[in-house]
Parts: structure tokens; sequence; C-alpha cells
């Protein structure tokens, strides 16, 4: 199985950025916990980052050629404004799970709409930064279509 994490703008800055909303692990600390996880189930996660839009639907586009099985996303700030990555992961035919640390329906309103969601087969958050780990645990059982 592979999977491509995908994260948004300032997710870079975790460890550091309102650790009293997201913690104090940083997304390396996160990416190491999260591929040692993959390899003992035999899973090969790829991280990625950006603070760029279309960098990410390039990803996802990516992810469409290369037939990777799943994407978790975590899609930051754009998770509220960008139709660019909701259309693109409505092209890619493999399973989708939109993560956020924190619950984005607990905090401001404007973080109450999701373009992701509507896009993807699930939603995890408000787990903090275990919330990656323990996606990562449960896609063996997942019903992720065949390439």
């Amino acid at each position: 199985m592979k999977v491509y994490v995908i994260n948004g703008p300032n997710i870079n800055l975790l460890g550091t950025r309102e650790p009293e909303i997201y913690g104090y692990e940083t997304l390396d600390d996160i990416a190491t916990k999260c591929i040692e996880i993959g390899n003992k189930k035999g899973i090969d996660v790829k991280f990625m980052q950006s603070n760029y839009e279309g960098e990410m639907v390039g990803w996802i586009q990516d992810a469409i050629k290369n037939k990777i099985d799943a994407i978790v996303i975590n899609a930051a700030a754009y998770t509220h404004t960008s139709i660019a990555i909701h259309d693109a992961l409505k092209s890619f035919s493999g399973y989708k799970i939109e993560l956020h640390i924190s619950n984005p329906h607990l905090r401001e309103s404007f973080r109450h709409n999701t373009f992701v969601a509507p896009a993807a087969d699930a939603v995890v958050a408000g787990l903090g930064a275990d919330g990656y780990s323990h996606v990562v645990e449960m896609l063996p059982y997942l019903p992720i279509p065949e390439k």
C-alpha cells in the first residue's frame, strides 16, 4: 500500500505555532512516527508539506498518475478556501481522508466550512497530532479501492 500524506500552509510550523491548539510535536516528529508505523504494516508513507495551493494540487495529480492507494490530507487553511484542491481530490479514485489536528467546528466560524470533506471518504479531527498515526494504523482496515 502506498499513501501520500499532504499538508498545507503553516503545518511546517508545528511545534512552535499556537502549541496550545496544535501541540509541541513538529511535522518531522509526526512524519517519523507515521513512517515507522507504516513500515511495520507494509505501508509506504510519503509526507509532503507546502504553503502553495498549486503544489498541493500537483501532488494529488501525481498520486493519480502513480496509482497511490490513499491520500491523507491536512489542507490547513486551504480546507476552507480551495475549490482547486476539492476538484483534484474528486479526480483521485483512491481512498481520501481529510485530517485536522484541532476540531475546526470548535473554533472560529470561518473554519466550519470545508471544501475538502465533500471530496473525502472520511474526516478525522480533534485528535491532536496523534490523529496522523491513528489514521496510518487503520489504513489496512479501510475499504481502499483496488487499482
